[in-house]
């Protein structure tokens, strides 16, 4: 059993569990990012486009959606171990062919396989839930998320500073290279300095593969319903993807995708069925039920938090720019900074996030932020040149606390569902805020950031509405050990 003392400095039993794993997260985000800060000299190298560095880094997101869900079956399957080592070994290799791309074709290959490493977050989201007791599993999982989310920040300030270090013309190439190499080490390490559980903990798997457990005919036509905007996000991803001054996809092979995607969702609506009829066709204790509405509502949480915090991060510096520039003559780079503003938050607000949660209850604390981040955009919504830069500022490291601080929230209440499918609550949970993410960003294509600020502070509502709906995690999960005994998990 995980002791209760909670000592951030130290590097032994749970927290040094919690220190490799943010780290993994860490190193996963710096692999899947490394491409941004170098997309000018990358796309100067092999003569790019505009339209062709929009695909790029529309490729990059392409295939995290899909594969959060898949880790997460993996993950819950084969335990954080394996999984995690696993994933960021195969993550070095497309990230060494991104490196040494010579055309176009092969960089864009390279890019839409990366998605994949994008999915490590979820992994973490078991590993820590196993090692941590509800009392401290929303600060564990703060910091997990938080710390590790950092390292995009982290590839953007170190690796055009490596790629000079490299020098010449292919010193970015040699830079991501790097991080490649480091993924391929830590994968190396970690598997050897971590245990999926603590001594003498059991690792609780699922009784079936391929598709989450449900314990009642309602919750499985939830379940069923909650999987539909994910093939629909899939589909808007391939609908960008062929049409416009970004077409990498012909109406053809679009085509193909649209079959494609739908058939697997066919396919899946079939699995989740096949895995769920038999466990429905007899009596569930009710020791052993959940409800599915837990998920689908953490769904949404984190589909206004963690997505709108995508689609900000992506267009705030250009809005900062666009908005000051004339009026009091900012540059492109104090725009940056100043958009990097938002992102920097995550630090600190997504473990206040986590521990907030754990002190004072998870669903007041995560209506509090999703109130926050309403009032926090619609603020932002209300920005004009005339303002002064600071106020700016400030009132936007204030909205990105309430969102960062809700995607703690979200997560210190992902563990106290099911044990046994955390990873599969996380993927599908992670796989939203992806979703928010293409949703939100394909809105401020067609209107204006004031109007894009309007539209999500109006979501963000309705999901508030939603989140009274869940029930606060108390008293206890059970599951059953191989012997056939159960096991109770406290939850509060």
């Amino acid at each position: 059993m995980p002791s209760q003392t909670f000592n951030l400095f130290s590097f032994s039993g749970k927290m040094k569990i919690l220190h490799l794993t943010w780290l993994a997260f860490f190193i996963s985000f710096v692999v899947w990012f490394n491409h941004a800060p170098l997309m000018l000299v990358i796309a100067q190298s092999l003569g790019m486009d505009a339209a062709q560095i929009k695909t790029i880094l529309l490729l990059n997101v392409a295939l995290t959606i899909p594969a959060r869900i898949v880790i997460g079956m993996l993950v819950d399957k084969f335990g954080p171990k394996r999984t995690y080592s696993t994933l960021l070994a195969a993550g070095s290799v497309p990230c060494f062919m991104f490196a040494f791309a010579s055309s176009f074709e092969q960089l864009a290959l390279a890019r839409f396989l990366l998605g994949f490493i994008g999915a490590g977050f979820v992994i973490g989201i078991r590993m820590v839930g196993e090692w941590f007791p509800a009392k401290q599993v929303g600060l564990a999982e703060g910091i997990y998320g938080g710390w590790g989310n950092f390292g995009s920040a982290a590839a953007a300030g170190l690796l055009p500073m490596l790629a000079l270090w490299y020098g010449g013309a292919d010193g970015w190439r040699y830079a991501v290279a790097t991080t490649g190499m480091m993924a391929l080490i830590y994968a190396v390490v970690y598997f050897f300095s971590v245990t999926d559980t603590p001594k003498g903990s059991t690792y609780f798997k699922p009784k079936k593969a391929g598709a989450m457990e449900v314990t009642s005919r309602v919750d499985l036509y939830l379940y069923m319903l909650m999987t539909l905007p994910l093939y629909s996000a899939l589909t808007l991803l391939t609908w960008k993807l062929s049409n416009g001054v970004t077409a990498l996809l012909s109406a053809a092979a679009a085509g193909v995708i649209y079959a494609v995607v739908w058939l697997v969702f066919i396919l899946n609506i079939r699995k989740i069925f096949h895995v769920n009829n038999g466990l429905l066709s007899q009596e569930i204790e009710a020791i052993h039920r959940y409800k599915f509405k837990q998920v689908a509502i953490l769904d949404l949480a984190y589909f206004i938090t963690f997505g709108s915090e995508l689609a900000v991060v992506s267009m705030l510096p250009m809005y900062f720019f666009e908005t000051f520039h004339v009026s009091q003559g900012i540059t492109n780079v104090q725009a940056g900074l100043l958009g990097g503003s938002f992102a920097f938050i995550n630090l600190v607000a997504r473990p206040a996030g986590g521990w907030l949660s754990d002190k004072f209850g998870r669903k007041l604390s995560l209506s509090i932020f999703i109130a926050g981040l309403a009032t926090g955009y619609f603020g932002m919504s209300l920005i004009t040149p005339d303002w002064p830069i600071p106020l700016a500022v400030l009132l936007t490291m204030a909205c990105s606390s309430f969102v960062s601080g809700g995607c703690g929230a979200v997560f210190a209440m992902v563990p106290l569902i099911k044990r046994r499918m955390t990873g599969q609550i996380a993927g599908m949970v992670g796989a939203y805020g992806n979703v928010g993410g293409v949703l939100f960003l394909t809105v401020l294509a067609f209107v204006s950031p004031a109007e894009f600020f309007v539209i999500i502070a109006g979501v963000a509502i309705v999901v508030l509405l939603a989140v009274q709906w869940v029930d606060e995690p108390k008293g206890h999960m059970a599951e059953v050990q191989e012997d056939g005994s159960v096991e109770m998990i406290e939850l509060n």
